[in-house]
């Protein structure tokens, strides 16, 4: 099989599809990987560090994807590149679809094949390819909602851990899944003080007996969330359902009780956002102003950390991506119901519950 790379064009994205030593792997398995002209760059790899691994490099984007069987990417396509879907060629990448009707009727449209690194998932109900993002998103939304609190930025002018004889800022995590944990762990190292809600009384339980008396965990509901966010300081919204569009647990009408100056960091805005009122950002303009709460709503968040991120991610999505290509779709699936459930689209139809439900789409089975 060919396999291909391309840069990436979503704004401040970084990140690359392959890492050398991904390149490495699929060449020792019999591939040829085409990569284009500085498409590692902006993580550290240069072309000549994956000629070292055995990749082609091509001068064009236009000559990648068409020459290659299997586009392994970061983000979704964007409009400009709907042109390149075609029905011989597996797409490999996060999709994000049940936020993105375009991109969901462009994929069925060309009866290209999409696999969802966000929506591989294990029989113990993990999501291995969608973790190591979660994690620096995570950790990054402590990061700059810490920032963004300070009066530079617009915020209410608190230092995220105070000072003694001061208060330390509140902050309200919506999610103890993977982004949940992880912005947690920074709060909790920066000295916050830190509430986080959840619905699983078995996570909030493992927090609680990790943390001790560090952190105050809540049942996610919508009195407990209100009493929360009436306190709240700094709002992460951490909460994910697989493939599916993001519940909107932050009403519009709460924000008449909220702090001015205060910060909703929105890390479920790939999914649609956590608020009535969010819409994705990019980097170079990553916030808005509603109703004096400032909110963070960059849709591709660890694109800005591109070497941490672009080798976590290859990780865990190298596994897979050998899969689709040693085999028949039929023969990966039957290998792996993990990868199964990363189909998204296929032959002009929709395979995900998720996607199916957001956009009233026929769902059809592999």
């Amino acid at each position: 099989m060919i396999i291909g790379t391309v840069k990436e064009i979503k704004n401040r994205e970084y990140r690359v599809g392959l890492t050398p030593g991904a390149v490495y792997e699929y060449v020792k398995n019999g591939h040829e990987v085409l990569v284009e002209t500085n498409a590692g760059v902006g993580s550290g790899f240069t072309d000549e560090d994956y000629i070292n691994a055995g990749a082609r490099i091509i001068s064009t984007r236009d000559l990648v994807w068409e020459a290659s069987n299997m586009i392994v990417k970061v983000k979704e396509p964007l409009a400009e590149e709907y042109k390149y879907l075609r029905k011989d060629l597996i797409l490999y990448t996060y999709l994000h679809l049940a936020a993105n009707k375009e991109l969901t009727l462009a994929l069925t449209k060309s009866g290209c094949t999409g696999v969802a690194y966000e929506t591989i998932e294990t029989a113990d109900h993990l999501l291995p390819c969608l973790k190591p993002m979660s994690e620096v998103a995570g950790r990054l939304s402590a990061i700059y909602g810490s920032l963004l609190l300070t009066k530079e930025r617009g915020g209410n002018g608190l230092l995220i851990s105070g000072v003694p004889g001061t208060d330390r800022a509140k902050v309200t995590i919506i999610g103890a899944g993977v982004v949940g944990e992880n912005a947690l762990k920074l709060f909790v190292g920066l000295e916050a003080d830190v509430t986080i809600l959840d619905i699983d009384l078995n996570r909030l339980a493992s927090i609680d007996k990790v943390y001790q008396n560090k952190v105050k965990t809540l049942y996610s509901t919508d009195e407990n969330i209100k009493n929360s966010l009436r306190n709240a300081d700094l709002v992460v919204g951490a909460v994910l359902i697989p493939g599916a569009t993001a519940p909107k647990l932050i009403k519009r009408s709460y924000y008449s009780f909220m702090k001015k100056g205060s910060v909703i960091v929105d890390v479920a805005i790939d999914q649609g956002g956590s608020t009535e009122v969010s819409y994705a950002t990019t980097h170079d303009n990553p916030t808005f102003v509603v109703d004096g709460i400032i909110h963070y709503c960059v849709a591709n968040m660890p694109g800005i950390v591109p070497n941490t991120s672009s080798v976590a991610l290859n990780n865990s999505t190298l596994k897979y991506g050998l899969l689709l290509a040693n085999n028949s779709l039929e023969v990966a699936f039957s290998k792996s119901s993990a990868l199964k459930k990363g189909l998204n689209t296929y032959n002009h139809k929709v395979y995900h519950e998720g996607v199916s439900s957001a956009f009233q789409l026929e769902l059809s089975e592999f």
